[in-house]
């Protein structure tokens, strides 16, 4: 006779590996398990990949500490006051320089761990995650400044430009400080797929998932998708009028650098972007997907990252092969402090929204 609780426990042992995917032969005592059900492997890179990022990072830091000084230098230095792009593009180097000064720390924990502590582990990622969303939010307001100077052709009072300018860089930089407080979050601690301690955030597993999401909404929203949705159509309009205006020529070349720079940013984050935002769609189960594809959207948040990070040094070397008047300026410097003979800068008057429009360092 059968025992009733028996039956009842096989019939619930049956509902869970259906549940599982799992189907059980009983007559030949075996189980066949759906591939597609299994935990996919974690990814992990080799030894020689992480000693490559590892030297990557170290010359990221060496280009981009004394580049992105030396355009403060011109840039904070010049004796005009400083209209509001020029403005925005010494804040932006003051955000690279924030992010490269990061690197020799995620350099170190590439190879031997984290070693830092907890406090280290936080203001490293709070300082990271700072300059992450203040350069994008400066370059966003650099496309808007030239769109209303060059298309609305809005000559406001100096005093009020650069009182407004002051302002929103005070505020990027609130925007930013609020959006990388998550950092807080973060701690060292012992990860056994590493097997050495790293820095991040450990969540917990009851909230694990609406914490990440909520975050990556934020990340994805405010540091790429919002400031894109605004410095396309800026630039775009602004080219177009700059090719209709009567003599443009030397207004195009005013568009140069910006462009250029806002260029260099995509390339280098745009990859970042979309293999997380592939990550976040996995997690958030709107698209299905295998171990294949999940280990390849890892592999690529792993490349892309490194390459985001080069974008720290990349604006000094277009300033320096693209922006003549930068490089004008800087041989100004150069020879005012003896290290190269002073070279005389021939003036030319220009009209009020020429020079405002050709101010920019080009």
């Amino acid at each position: 006779m059968t025992d009733p609780n028996k039956s009842s426990f096989l019939l619930d042992f049956g509902s869970i590996y259906y549940e599982l995917n799992i189907t059980y032969d009983y007559y030949n005592d075996t189980f066949t398990i759906d591939p597609a059900t299994q935990p996919c492997d974690t990814f992990t890179s080799s030894d020689v990949a992480m000693l490559v990022v590892c030297v990557f990072y170290i010359i990221v830091f060496l280009l981009a500490i004394p580049g992105n000084l030396v355009v403060g230098l011109v840039i904070g230095t010049n004796k005009q006051p400083l209209n509001p792009s020029d403005l925005y593009l010494l804040h932006l180097a003051l955000a690279d320089l924030l992010l490269a000064i990061t690197l020799p720390f995620w350099a170190t924990s590439v190879t031997q761990g984290w070693v830092f502590g907890d406090v280290m582990c936080k203001i490293v990622t709070i300082v990271q995650e700072l300059s992450f969303y203040s350069s994008i939010l400066f370059l966003t307001c650099i496309s808007m400044d030239r769109y209303m100077v060059i298309v609305w052709a809005m000559e406001p009072s100096r005093v009020d430009r650069q009182f407004v300018s002051w302002g929103l860089c005070a505020a990027v930089w609130m925007v930013g400080g609020l959006l990388s407080l998550p950092g807080l979050f973060s701690s060292s601690f012992f990860s056994k797929n590493a097997n050495h301690m790293v820095c991040g955030v450990i969540y917990n597993p009851s909230s694990a998932h609406d914490w990440r999401m909520t975050t990556r909404i934020f990340r994805h929203a405010l540091g790429f998708v919002i400031p894109l949705a605004i410095m396309v159509p800026c630039y775009t309009i602004t080219v177009q009028r700059l090719y209709r205006i009567r003599g443009g020529f030397q207004r195009q070349r005013a568009m140069r650098v910006i462009i250029c720079v806002v260029v260099a940013f995509l390339l280098c984050w745009m990859p970042y972007h979309v293999a997380v935002m592939a990550d976040t769609f996995f997690r958030a189960k709107i698209v299905p997907y295998r171990c294949p594809e999940r280990r390849a959207v890892d592999q690529a948040m792993f490349a892309t990252q490194s390459l985001g990070l080069l974008h720290s040094c990349v604006n000094p070397v277009l300033y320096a092969f693209v922006g003549e008047k930068f490089r004008k300026k800087l041989l100004q410097k150069l020879g005012k402090m003896g290290l190269l003979k002073k070279t005389s800068v021939s003036r030319t008057s220009r009209s009020s929204v020429s020079s405002e429009i050709t101010s920019t360092f080009m």
